[in-house]
């Protein structure tokens, strides 16, 4: 029987090794909860055997039941029906039930609605084990960020509408924010949020590429504020999926097939106001894509994982010239760089999930009745904005990450496979397919380049390194810590001189500037596991045994001396100040393609 959790042993040993009883104790509020619902933790050891046991479950959902169905999901699709409803494909509702029976659908919701009140942490392990076995179901899974947005700004009459039947899985819901002119550009939303005669609010307009666009409940932004153009103009509102919800269209896509992508018009439609009037973009929308974002990582990570292990079997059992394939020097190299390039992607994510735990954890103590003593009051008020600085860093970087790695692991399993790979007889050109998408919705690569690069260099990337660099480290690595100070210094070398020539310059070279910042971030990240106070074994390709500490800390040695060079010409290239593309463009570029 597969199980996609107890089978990583990297998930099983980064969850021994990251800080879950602190996140725990953040989100459990000091185990308050105990005391009112006889399912919450009383204290950090109950509630890590709680995330443990969910986990375990969600795994051989994902290996037994999931996985088989995630074929006939991609042939089978979405279908549009005559009266205007939404088919999923067979899997996935069969999916979906199996889900709600296993009481994961609200795993962060809190439990006085039903939900398990889960850290980022145990939530993003699910999501990446969920897109394991079929991408396009995590986008139904994954999306209870929807309903975190809902606990988190709206009226309680609205958290008791909708909030148990997400927890207990009997209602889907939608980000509702993408126009056919508005695509990542969200502040020129036009669809249309008016009051009625009688004070009621609706909706009218049209929306598009809206993931799961028939799911129950809709989040939808929309101009509230006819006079006023821009982000102020916008609010957030809630919307049940009713008659004059209309699904115009589902969109023919490359990828994720069993997650229904609509084309929507609503035809005055009731709905009620989410918090306050013209904050639908700031916080809300902004709160609820980096909860997407954060999702979106673990899809792209748990894609990569499925490719990565397609291709190591098939490198260890294809022959070739009198030998497996995996004993030629060019394949043997790849495959470690895609083992590599997950683990980092994995590294990245948990570490951010994490941090996004500690960020809202310190908000909660904050609101609404603040700490009276003062230094708490003001310990616990740094601790907020420092992590909170943290989260808007790292969110894009994981993001950003991650994707890319789907992009480039699923591309290198079907290389690994040659012809095979091409053919729909493996998974590889699905992978592929699926993978694609990642790097584009909740905001593109480029996009999180921008948001990214500005926590690079407004300060907050070199107090986080710098507090990485303090964290105490086995000896073994010393001679890679100094590599990663000389990387460090190098970072904001290049980052003082960008500040001097620019914004525009900054987002020119932030790519460069988000992956050298990346390397260095994740080389302590894995010199840290290196040195973790907790081990397992972990097997090898013979069948032997070996410490993953000792595992880690070769990884670590390969993963940071292979990147010194390219962080040293990164960092070369940022400092010779071309401005070609801004200077050069149309003679670069060539004239707009015509016909003749």
């Amino acid at each position: 029987m597969a199980n996609f959790y107890k089978d990583n042993d990297d998930i099983q040993f980064l969850f021994k090794h990251i800080d879950m009883a602190g996140a725990a104790e953040l989100m459990e509020e000091g185990f308050k909860f105990a005391k009112e619902f006889d399912y919450a933790p009383a204290d950090a050891a109950e509630a890590i055997e709680n995330y443990d046991l969910v986990l375990d479950s969600v795994g051989k959902l994902s290996g037994d039941f999931i996985a088989p169905r995630s074929e006939g999901i991609d042939r089978q699709g979405s279908t549009l029906n005559e009266d205007g409803t939404v088919s999923y494909a067979d899997g996935i509702r069969e999916s979906l039930d199996m889900l709600a029976k296993a009481h994961v659908m609200g795993s962060t919701l809190p439990h006085r609605f039903g939900g398990l009140n889960f850290p980022n942490v145990a939530h993003s392990i699910s999501i990446e084990m969920v897109s394991r076995a079929d991408a396009s179901l995590m986008n139904l899974f994954g999306l209870q960020g929807i309903a975190e947005t809902i606990n988190f700004f709206a009226s309680e009459e609205i958290k008791q509408k909708y909030l148990h039947d997400f927890a207990n899985g009997k209602i889907t819901g939608a980000m509702v924010l993408t126009e056919p002119d508005a695509g990542s550009d969200l502040q020129i939303c036009k669809l249309r949020a008016f009051q009625g005669d009688d004070g009621n609010w609706y909706l009218h307009g049209v929306k598009r590429f809206i993931t799961n666009g028939c799911g129950e409940v809709l989040l939808v932004l929309a101009r509230s504020e006819p006079d006023r153009a821009g982000g102020l103009g916008l609010s957030l509102f809630s919307c049940d999926r009713g008659p004059t919800v209309h699904v115009r269209r589902i969109e023919d896509k490359l990828g994720i097939h069993g997650s229904p992508t609509c084309e929507l018009f609503f035809d005055n439609t009731p709905c009620e106001l989410i918090g306050e009037r013209r904050r639908g973009l700031a916080p809300y929308v902004m709160t609820l894509m980096n909860g997407a974002r954060l999702g979106i990582s673990a899809q792209g990570l748990g894609i990569g994982e499925a490719a990565f292990r397609v291709a190591r079997d098939y490198a260890a059992s294809r022959k070739q010239f009198g030998a497996a394939i995996e004993k030629l020097p060019a394949v043997r190299d790849l495959v470690i760089d895609m083992k590599m390039d997950v683990e980092q992607a994995r590294t990245l994510l948990y570490e951010t999930s994490r941090v996004v735990d500690f960020d809202i954890g310190y908000t909660k103590i904050l609101e609404p009745t603040p700490p009276a003593d003062k230094e708490e009051f003001k310990r616990v008020k740094e601790l907020s904005r420092r992590y909170g600085r943290y989260a808007g860093m790292l969110t894009p970087m994981t993001k950003y990450l991650s994707s890319e790695m789907a992009n480039r692991v699923a591309y290198n399993a079907i290389q690994v496979l040659g012809g095979s790979g091409f053919m729909r007889d493996y998974p590889c050109e699905r992978y592929a397919r699926d993978a694609r998408i990642t790097t584009i919705y909740e905001g593109t690569s480029q996009l999180q380049v921008v948001a990214a690069v500005r926590g690079v260099c407004s300060g907050t990337a070199e107090k986080y390194i710098d507090e990485l660099a303090a964290m105490q480290y086995e000896p073994q690595v010393n001679d890679l810590l100094a590599l990663l100070k000389e990387q460090t210094a190098l970072l904001f070398k290049a980052v003082a001189y960008v500040k001097e020539t620019g914004v525009d310059y900054m987002d020119l070279v932030g790519r460069g500037l988000v992956d050298v910042a990346i390397n260095i971030i994740c080389g302590y990240l894995f010199c840290s596991q290196a040195s973790s106070k907790v081990d397992i074994q972990t097997e090898m390709a013979g069948g032997e045994k070996t410490s993953m500490k000792k595992r880690k800390e070769l990884l670590a040695r390969r993963y940071i001396t292979k990147n010194n060079p390219f962080i040293k010409a990164t960092v070369e290239n940022i400092l010779t100040g071309n401005r070609s593309t801004f200077e050069q463009y149309e003679t670069l570029a060539g004239a707009v393609p015509q016909e003749k």
